[in-house]
């Protein structure tokens, strides 16, 4: 072959291989997730280790994110959990504890996760991170676990790989960094889908504790509705309404008014104005922001996005798709349908790989599907990095990428269902009268349809 049918013949071959996925070895998976647990692990003991008081050589305190949860906890021990939502306090409060140097941590949450911080603040700050990110990983483990389970029965994958490819998806060494509740919203996403078909209450209840992060509640809903399953939608509505009146019985109906008040700061300071750095959300929003959009274009193209993500899961979740796309889908559009999602929330996309692995391993991968799901694997390693540096987003074409190729299979497994039901239909049991010419004449009463 010559330099030009070299040259012509290169980009056919890598097509190919990442059409098939025939480049992603276990073997090489091993080796990937292996190097990346080693360094994750180096690098939050180097954390811990150089940090003092637990404040950490940049002046931050271990688990960052976490000391305003820990904070806020302190208010709400104390009997004055309003305070939590008033920035100036809150962050005089994390001063006290965390020192003058510190940088403030924004409370954002609903009143709802006070039931989270409130018994967190009652142990030494050390402990409290300690625990709160231990308890969470397991939840993580073992719904990925349950979720895997037909792997794990069939032996297709051993119980060593499985935990490695957990324990090493980039997302949760930014989870633990931040002290985040990543491990917790994985947790309670993928088991409410594992859970669907065989305990719908139990299912919908879990659904219904992720209030604590009302941004995710947009595609559930239309899923649950999608698929008429009413008993699910009734039990995280009740949920919902119960916590919410417990919450008011244990720290009075003023905590509304608050938290109220304080989503004017994390809307306008922190998504709108991006000061907590837009390379860090991954959304349509922050991503037309970055892109130097106005507010409201960022809006409106994240608000199509949205909409185009709720009719793709509606209709989705009508078909013929097995469940276990139609749940990876929805863990998709539930952060894709949000303008407000940073990169440890990344940690959903943990259920839907495994999700969509056992699809795969199923029925077989689509085209790409292999490549892309090692890309959507790899994407929180990434995406925070690569945008702040050179402005080019990641995370969310990664992930509308994957959501894109199951909604295309999606259609096809509808279209496939639709043409079997037409060939399998019954003939009808009357037959026209005959003419003695043994052609067919209309009954009386019809007409031939006009020509």
């Amino acid at each position: 072959m010559d330099e030009t049918g070299a040259s012509a013949a290169a980009p056919d071959g890598w097509r190919a291989i990442l059409r098939s996925g025939a480049w992603l070895t276990q073997e090489r998976v091993r080796l990937i997730a292996i190097a990346l647990l080693f360094a994750s692990t180096a690098g939050f003991l180097y954390l811990v280790l150089t940090s003092t008081g637990g404040v950490d050589l940049q002046g931050r305190p271990l688990g960052t994110d976490f000391s305003n949860v820990y904070a806020a906890g302190t208010y709400a021990d104390e009997g004055n959990a309003a305070a939590a939502f008033d920035p100036p306090r809150q962050f005089s409060r994390e001063q006290e504890i965390f020192g003058a140097d510190t940088q403030f941590y924004g409370w954002h949450y609903p009143p709802f996760f006070l039931f989270v911080a409130a018994p967190l603040a009652l142990l030494p700050y050390g402990l409290a991170l300690a625990v709160w990110q231990a308890a969470t990983l397991l939840l993580y483990l073992l719904t990925i676990r349950t979720i895997i389970a037909p792997l794990r029965e069939a032996r297709a994958i051993s119980d060593s790989l499985w935990l490695l490819l957990a324990l090493a998806f980039p997302a949760v060494l930014i989870n633990i960094g931040h002290g985040q509740n990543g491990f917790l919203t994985a947790a309670l996403m993928g088991s409410a889908l594992v859970l669907l078909d065989r305990k719908p209450v139990l299912a919908g209840i879990l659904f219904g504790l992720l209030v604590y992060k009302p941004q995710y509640g947009l595609m559930i809903p239309v899923a649950l509705a999608a698929s008429a399953r009413w008993k699910t939608f009734a039990a995280a509505a009740a949920t919902v309404v119960v916590l919410a009146v417990v919450i008011t019985l244990v720290f009075g109906a003023s905590i509304w008014s608050a938290f109220l008040a304080s989503t004017e700061f994390t809307r306008s300071v922190v998504l709108e104005q991006g000061n907590t750095g837009w390379y860090k959300i991954q959304s349509v929003f922050a991503w037309a922001r970055m892109w130097g959009a106005s507010i409201t274009i960022a809006y409106a193209l994240q608000g199509l996005a949205t909409i185009a993500a709720g009719i793709a899961v509606f209709r989705l979740w009508r078909s013929a798709a097995p469940f276990p796309a139609k749940a990876a889908a929805l863990c998709l559009a539930t952060i894709l349908g949000t303008p407000y999602s940073f990169d440890y929330d990344m940690m959903v996309l943990a259920p839907a790989i495994a999700f969509l692995v056992v699809d795969g391993a199923k029925r077989g991968f689509a085209a790409y599907e292999k490549t892309a799901l090692a890309a959507l694997w790899l994407v929180p390693l990434l995406a925070r990095s690569v945008a702040q540096l050179s402005f080019i987003p990641l995370g969310v074409p990664a992930m509308l990428a994957v959501f894109v190729l199951i909604v295309q299979r999606g259609a096809r497994d509808s279209s496939t269902a639709a043409a079997e039901a037409t060939m399998t239909l019954p003939l009808p049991s009357t037959t026209l009268p005959q003419s003695s010419g043994g052609i067919a004449e209309p009954s009386r009463g019809e007409a031939f349809p006009a020509r």
